[in-house]
């Protein structure tokens, strides 16, 4: 990105003395613009947890990336039609193409799981705080807790993995491990805490409670989505999450 901003600026410089065209700014400003939306693909590709707001632009940088590397081969082809240039020059632009695509299939996915992850963060905050007010018998209507040794650590969720993957063929659908960066911008401490994205009734959800009842590992089986909410019921295998008090939220902490 460095070498692309000194272009920029050498670039500029020619034009304004007259050296070089107005177009050859503008491709220099394209290669930087393009440099950036890499580095923040590059980021969210290799961080450790997204927000939603950084999801969202990872979305954005790989939309625009991909219209460039079209944009490119679209110029091209017409070249190829006017017999200017042979269709085998063109065989670059159209790997380029095909490998923005995929960036931006992925960008779109995990925005996709990391608007989940909100969901079911914020379904089970206002789920917890309806618990509180609800009797035994109601509350078990919306979700099943079970409290068990009042840990789970990560030898734990491997026992649970290895389990699950030797019932159903099929590795345990995590929908996140432990802290993450919604669970901080919503305020919750999520470390020593998995989220599941199973249903507590559906059969692997049920293998799953036993499971985890058999072997003393705590968890909450959330049954329904509060209202407006398009994903909430999963199980949340530890203890229950709480709130990050002002102080830590403030320090990072």
């Amino acid at each position: 990105m460095l070498r692309a901003r000194m272009k920029v600026d050498r670039v500029r410089l020619m034009v304004g003395n007259g050296t070089l065209p107005k177009m050859k700014l503008d491709e220099a400003e394209a290669d930087l613009a393009d440099a950036m939306d890499e580095a923040l693909l590059t980021r969210a590709l290799y961080g450790k947890d997204l927000t939603v707001e950084q999801a969202a632009e990872t979305v954005a940088a790989a939309k625009r990336r991909l219209d460039r590397r079209k944009k490119i081969a679209d110029e091209q082809k017409k070249l190829v039609d006017m017999g200017v240039i042979a269709k085998t020059e063109m065989t670059a632009s159209v790997d380029d193409v095909g490998r923005a695509q995929k960036e931006y299939d992925w960008a779109v996915t995990r925005t996709e799981l990391v608007r989940q992850i909100e969901a079911m963060a914020a379904n089970e905050a206002e789920l917890m705080r309806q618990l509180s007010t609800l009797s035994p018998m109601e509350s078990r209507k919306i979700a099943e807790y079970y409290p068990g040794k009042g840990s789970f650590s990560p030898a734990d969720l491997h026992r649970v993995e290895v389990a699950f993957a030797g019932r159903f063929g099929k590795p345990l659908p995590i929908s996140a491990n432990g802290e993450s960066a919604v669970h901080r911008s919503l305020g919750f401490d999520h470390r020593g805490r998995v989220d599941v994205a199973l249903t507590p009734d559906q059969p692997e959800g049920v293998w799953l409670r036993h499971f985890l009842t058999a072997n003393h590992l705590p968890f909450f089986a959330f049954r329904r989505a509060i209202a407006h909410q398009a994903t909430g019921a999963h199980i949340h295998m530890g203890p229950p999450s709480t709130r990050y008090v002002a102080s830590a939220m403030n320090s990072g902490g």
